[in-house]
């Protein structure tokens, strides 16, 4: 299995979240890597490191979950890979919950919103967003 970690999503993923019909809750679990020194893409001068850089970004995007119904729901360093194998692990892992797909999409078109994602753009070397539903257990 190959893993490529990301800062935004493809053409093609978006439209996938797009499309309609999905207007049950969803929990978004991000698996974040940092970039050793921020780097923002207007090219200002910073002494952040890309943990600090985003946590900036976390510290305002709890305001923009709330505004569209949303909440963090968990947030934690990773340690150490307990099973399987990868190349590189992740700094964090989280998990945010949205109403649906469109107060995601709602919260992340927003002017506000889009203000505070430089600073995640900044911090993130990148990341894997994957969409879950509860259920199944």
């Amino acid at each position: 299995m190959e893993v490529q970690n990301k800062v935004h999503p493809s053409k093609q993923q978006l439209a996938e979240f797009t499309e309609p019909g999905h207007d049950e809750p969803i929990y978004m679990l991000n698996l974040l890597k940092f970039k050793e020194k921020a780097s923002y893409e207007d090219n200002r001068e910073t002494t952040l490191s890309g943990r600090e850089a985003y946590e900036i970004y976390a510290k305002e995007v709890a305001q923009h979950l709330e505004k569209v119904g949303g909440k963090p729901v968990f947030g934690a360093e990773v340690s150490r890979l307990m099973l399987g194998e990868v190349e590189d692990l992740w700094d964090m892992a989280a998990i945010a919950m949205y109403p649906n797909r469109k107060a995601m999409l709602q919260m992340i078109t927003d002017a506000d919103y889009q203000k505070s994602a430089e600073h995640r753009t900044a911090g993130l070397q990148g990341q894997l967003n994957i969409e879950t539903k509860l259920g199944g257990f």
